[in-house]
């Protein structure tokens, strides 16, 4: 085992290692530019506004935004122009932007450099969303090769989502860990901390200023976090992880963690 207090730390993947807030806007804007250049006459505003309400209608993991949102799109703002120019220009700016601004937080890739250096300790993702596109920004953010290849958890490749308890579950049982024994790291509270909590996890809170720092939950996280240098720190000095190069800092005692642990049912 890495130390006495911890055998794996998981890690949600959208506005955790990553702005998904601020790199999806641009992206969205991006592609309503490329198809009002392409032949789309209507003003950016309103084609953004459509643009923001198909993908609050058929979620972000939808596959057919753009043809969605054409077909709300009277013919008459893209006569003489055929419509399949026009998605195919939303896409590939939308994947334009993608290869451009897609990076993850800096010291989210330092925490993880950290802890694969910790003999033993899984490092693992737990993240809903569609398998392809989940495992797709893994690789483009560069941090797949920092995470353990085995504790990969995508909700759509497990049949499970957020927040359903069970996708947490079988991440733990799949590896023969104790949840009282993982971390769990995540921005939204309904989905990244009532259901490890509910397991017996120790969580984390991310706020970092996304798009779901103000939604309440129904239980409290073990820990809040603005940035992964404070979630180092924890690590550090409440679970005994040695990654600032030195020894390991000495144990806390046994209720210490258990306190903090039993904040997560307040």
């Amino acid at each position: 085992m890495p130390n006495a207090l911890l055998d794996a730390i998981f890690f949600d993947v959208d506005d955790t290692l990553f702005s998904t807030s601020q790199f999806a806007e641009k992206a969205r804007e991006a592609s309503v530019d490329a198809m009002i250049k392409v032949g789309l006459e209507i003003e950016r505003d309103v084609l953004l506004q459509e643009l923001h309400e198909v993908v609050a209608e058929f979620t972000s993991n939808y596959d057919h935004h753009f043809d969605q949102l054409l077909r709300r799109i009277p013919k008459r703002y893209f006569k003489g122009v055929n419509p399949a120019i026009i998605i195919a220009a939303g896409v590939v700016a939308y994947h334009d932007t993608k290869m451009r601004e897609l990076a993850p937080y800096p010291d989210a890739v330092e925490l993880l450099r950290a802890l694969a250096g910790v003999p033993d300790l899984v490092r693992g993702i737990i993240t809903s969303g569609l398998m392809i596109k989940q495992a797709e920004k893994l690789v483009r953010l560069g941090v797949y090769d920092l995470m353990t290849p085995t504790a990969i958890f995508i909700s759509d490749q497990i049949g499970i989502n957020k927040p359903n308890p069970k996708l947490y579950r079988r991440a733990c049982s799949d590896l023969n860990l104790k949840p009282a024994r993982c971390i769990y790291v995540g921005d939204r509270p309904r989905s990244d901390v009532d259901p490890p909590n509910a397991l017996g996890m120790i969580t984390v809170q991310m706020k970092r200023g996304g798009r779901h720092e103000k939604e309440e939950g129904k239980t409290k996280p073990v820990h809040e976090v603005r940035d992964f240098g404070e979630l180092r720190a924890i690590l550090e000095r409440t679970y005994s992880l040695p990654l600032g190069g030195g020894p390991a800092p000495p144990p806390p005692e046994e209720g210490d963690v258990t306190d903090a642990r039993q904040k997560a049912s307040v």
